[in-house]
């Protein structure tokens, strides 16, 4: 299987949740690999600082503040990418937000956030997404950064764990409903286990378990672009060392056509 980038070179890709973490790791590797990247997200000011450090590579990082709780925010982002640089290309849904309490300990408040950023806000950004590839005949890529809690439910994980099933259905629904137009835009569900962020606390930080770095991911996210027009990455899910039911490795293709 040959993979390559190339035809991606100029593009616009924009990363939601680009300040830190998983995001600010793949708006560094999509800009070294030549695009055009718009990094969403509260903090612009971290996307920023990544900016600076990347300003020697092929391709280039801006930003833009947006609030992923709130649509207009979403909206006033997309126009505003549209206006200045073109259509997007790709997305890379991954702005998300954990609260560490039990589903029986949480508040009305946290779960309808939690679902406003992890769930709504990535359909919105899709939506918006897709109108421009459908209007400009972009072959594009949608990918959602999910979790295997998107899969697997374990004690104590809230509502995080729900809201991330839901963004395994969205990718689902999303790809059904392209098949049916008969689109070549692309949908990749990513799906990792622990990863070394600050979303992790002390206690998830212990040294029996290993951890996924933020890199890790990233070249997940350029693995799937870098396929042939004819190949569909449709998942990619990773394991811990300290996870070992086997069923959550590894990842699923679709050759012959999208």
């Amino acid at each position: 299987m040959v993979l390559s980038m190339e035809r991606w070179i100029g593009k616009v890709a924009v990363v939601t949740g680009a300040s830190s973490g998983i995001g600010a790791a793949i708006s560094e590797n999509l800009v070294e690999e030549g695009l055009i990247v718009v990094g969403l997200a509260r903090r612009s000011d971290k996307i920023d600082e990544t900016a600076r450090k990347l300003k020697d590579k092929k391709g280039r990082l801006y930003s833009y503040k947006a609030d992923f709780s709130k649509e207009e925010d979403i909206l006033r982002a997309f126009q505003w990418i549209k206006e200045k640089y073109g259509p997007v290309s790709i997305l890379v849904n991954n702005a998300s937000i954990l609260y560490r309490k039990p589903l029986m300990e949480g508040s009305t408040r946290e779960w309808k956030t939690t679902f406003d950023v992890n769930v709504i806000g990535y359909a919105i950004a899709t939506r918006e997404s897709i109108k421009m590839m459908r209007g400009n005949n972009i072959d594009g890529h949608i990918i959602n950064i999910n979790s295997l809690l998107g899969h697997r439910i374990l004690p104590f994980s809230g509502i995080y764990a729900p809201s991330k099933f839901a963004v395994l259905g969205l990718s689902e629904t999303l790809r059904l409903e392209l098949n049916s137009l008969k689109s070549k835009i692309k949908v990749t569900c990513i799906s990792p286990g622990l990863v070394d962020t600050l979303m992790l606390d002390d206690q998830q930080r212990t040294p029996d378990c290993s951890k996924l770095s933020a890199k890790d991911i990233a070249e997940a996210v350029v693995y799937a672009l870098s396929t042939a027009p004819h190949l569909q990455v449709i998942s990619i899910i990773y394991k811990n060392t300290c996870l070992p039911n086997k069923q959550f490795s590894g990842s699923r293709h679709k050759d012959g056509g999208i």
